[in-house]
């Protein structure tokens, strides 16, 4: 009985870990939604149709940061649908130049 008990709580302690350490990855990224074809020159007010028209071309989805002009490949572009050329506060996973997109806000 009392290996079962400490087995629970090891794996309880286990998944707290796993679970803390990727809430540790997040983070949040000011920038905005732009297209891989127009990088950082696309980063201002009036670029939402130059935008539609690039990524109908085969363009990917692009968020531009605030801080450096770094251009960070959206993993799930569908999370941004309907930001298109809008100055956003991106949470999610940075990984080299790929964000990995969990919630996005209106700035």
């Amino acid at each position: 009985m009392k290996k079962l008990l400490l087995l629970c709580v090891a794996l309880s302690l286990v998944f707290f870990l796993v679970t803390f350490a990727s809430a540790a990855d997040t983070q949040s990224v000011n920038g905005w939604v732009s297209d891989s074809q127009c990088g950082a020159k696309g980063a201002a007010d009036g670029h939402e149709a130059c935008m539609k028209k690039c990524l109908e071309k085969g363009a990917k989805v692009v968020v531009v940061t605030d801080s450096d002009k770094k251009v960070l490949e959206v993993e799930n572009p569908d999370a941004l649908k309907g930001h298109e050329g809008h100055h956003v506060t991106v949470t999610g996973h940075v990984t080299g130049n790929m964000v990995h997109v969990d919630s996005v806000k209106m700035m």
